[in-house]
């Protein structure tokens, strides 16, 4: 019998609350609602409170943490090279694999998506589009992509062609078992989009950016209801499981007092740790596997149990090698093949750790059926309480111990190599690894993760943790701009030269991603691998790049390399590092 296919389309930083089938009074997702009410619809389900976290999450089975990922900058955001990804376990099992959008859990060998399972990847770089990773000048229109990890221009708007791509992939692998895998980066900010989106919401919210926010949606909408009529049209509807999720709460860049904004009665945005954080839509539909016809599931679930699930959905069995999930299928919720007591008695957690190294009760949330114990301190009963106003800790001690006790254990089993690094390979089949600002491990708290911030030559310090995969001469060359860009080190950028980009469907405010650039006073850059001598180099004007040649021993390294004015004051580390192996 052939197993079931899987179409699992994530978007970014949407939330709970933007569907009209979750009560949002304006916005218009006719698709999306209809599927509501086909699908089965998981209401207490709880991820990560940002990208990479719930992705690190979604796709091994484990806490984020204690994946390596709890940030989505600063080298936090790598999965580590040991863990068994869900495209593993699947292709492995027989299943094509794809992903169509956005990966955030590493650019570089072994991170990216080929590495990890995919045998067919058309991505961006980096979190999102126009960040720093991304390919130069990408605005959302017309962009280019990496497919299977070569760069490659595209016709029309980014979720478009992602859903389109997926689309193509369907169709190619029709007759045989695959998994399509589609990760919008909308709504993610800047929120670019057509302006007939952004038309049908701006005079219903004073805030721009909440406009655009919902247009996207709308745009995503469209394209769900296209990749619906696609499965039907291939007669794959009815064995194929097809989830629609997001990945955290709803952004708050979007939000403004003015905004009209909807939050489903939640308390909390993208990054916080009450429900409006890390409370998402799950919606999966599986009609030869009696998922279907909006069947509501209110018990407490999470995002580790999302690959498990599918997993036992499609009787792929984990290795013995392999580490033990930390969440388990639902099928047996579903199924009814465990009490109501298990669910109701039920413990999970989620935090923030958007820092260098995780913080014990940092930004904390542990969860049993209806109450929430956020920040070790604060307890609430969503029963009575939905918008997490009143704290009733004191009156209810042995609770707050159970779930304090709970958390401990929780922080035991995600800590355990969070003093591990998860370096950056270098020469790695003489391919070319591309080192940048965004996993540089930051200083000072000062991170350059967009493209806006390269224009500007905004500081940022700190090192790189890189690991040379074999004996050899290394080519470091550093760059303020990437190869694509084609600049000089110390180039500014007239804005007026900058015609290319979308300047119609991108809000004014945001044209700094894409326009302009200052001029930087750099004179000197200096390479430092710990425990090997200094190497400085003049930059003269004009100059595109310096090259440094080093050799050395297969293992484990920290890298620094900066670029100095003749006063020798640094101004920043290069933002893009090209790594060859020459021989």
């Amino acid at each position: 019998m052939r197993k079931p296919n899987i179409v699992f389309v994530l978007t970014d930083d949407q939330g709970y609350p933007p569907l009209g089938c979750h009560g949002h009074p304006f916005i218009q997702t006719p698709g999306i609602d209809e599927f509501h009410g086909d699908a089965v619809c998981f209401e207490q389900f709880h991820c990560g409170t940002t990208c990479a976290p719930t992705r690190a999450g979604l796709l091994t089975g484990h806490y984020c943490n204690s994946t390596g990922v709890w940030h989505t900058v600063g080298g936090r955001s790598l999965l580590r090279r040991d863990e068994w990804s869900l495209a593993d376990a699947l292709r492995s099992s027989g299943y094509h694999t794809g992903i169509f959008g956005k990966w955030h859990l590493g650019d570089d060998y072994p991170y990216r998506p080929q590495d990890r399972g995919f045998e067919t990847t058309v991505c961006h770089g980096g979190g999102g589009i126009s960040q720093q990773p991304d390919y130069w000048g990408n605005d959302y229109f017309d962009d280019t992509y990496w497919v299977n990890g070569v760069p490659r221009k595209f016709t029309g708007y980014c979720t478009d062609v992602f859903f389109d791509e997926g689309m193509k992939y369907i169709e190619e692998h029709k007759d045989e078992p695959f998994f399509c895998y589609i990760s919008t980066n909308a709504p993610h900010g800047p929120f670019n989009v057509d302006e007939k989106y952004f038309n049908m919401y701006k005079d219903q919210t004073e805030s721009e950016n909440y406009a655009r926010f919902l247009g996207m949606i709308t745009n995503i909408d469209e394209n769900f209801t296209k990749l619906r009529a696609k499965l039907a049209e291939l007669e794959l509807e009815d064995d194929t499981i097809l989830i629609f999720m997001s990945d955290n709460g709803q952004c708050g860049d979007a939000t403004s007092k003015e905004s009209n904004t909807y939050n489903a009665g939640m308390r909390g945005f993208k990054g916080s740790e009450y429900d409006g954080g890390h409370r998402i839509p799950f919606l999966m539909r599986w009609p030869n596997g009696s998922l279907k016809d909006g069947r509501k599931v209110d018990d407490l679930t999470s995002y580790v149990d999302f690959m498990p699930t599918l997993l036992d959905i499609c009787g792929v069995d984990m290795p013995q090698d392999k580490k033990a999930f930390d969440g388990e299928s639902l099928m047996p919720l579903l199924n009814g093949e465990k009490s109501q007591e298990y669910w109701d008695n039920r413990i999970v957690v989620t935090d923030t750790q958007r820092v260098a190294h995780p913080l014990k009760w940092q930004r904390s949330c542990v969860m049993k059926n209806s109450w929430r114990l956020v920040d070790r301190d604060e307890l609430y009963d969503l029963s009575n309480d939905p918008d997490q106003e009143h704290n009733i800790a004191a009156g209810y001690p042995e609770l707050v111990d159970e779930l304090r006790e709970k958390y401990e254990k929780w922080w035991t089993l995600c800590t355990l190599q969070a003093d591990e690094e998860t370096p950056l390979s270098i020469g790695m089949n003489y391919e070319v690894s591309c080192l940048n600002t965004m996993d540089l491990r930051n200083e000072h708290g000062m991170s350059v993760w967009n493209q806006q911030q390269v224009r500007e030559g905004e500081t940022c310090l700190g090192f790189w943790s890189i690991y040379a995969e074999q004996d050899g001469v290394y080519e470091f060359e550093l760059r303020r701009w990437p190869e694509e860009a084609g600049h000089a080190v110390s180039a500014g950028i007239n804005p007026e030269e900058d015609v290319e980009f979308d300047r119609k469907n991108i809000a004014p405010e945001n044209h700094g991603f894409y326009s302009g650039a200052k001029a930087l006073d750099i004179d000197l850059a200096q390479l430092h691998i710990l425990g090997l001598p200094v190497q400085c180099e003049s930059v003269e004007a004009g100059q595109n790049s310096v090259k440094f040649e080093i050799k050395l021993n297969q293992g484990q390294y920290q890298l620094r390399a900066n670029f100095f004015n003749r006063k020798l004051s640094i101004l920043t580390a290069a933002y893009y590092i090209y790594v060859r192996l020459l021989v």
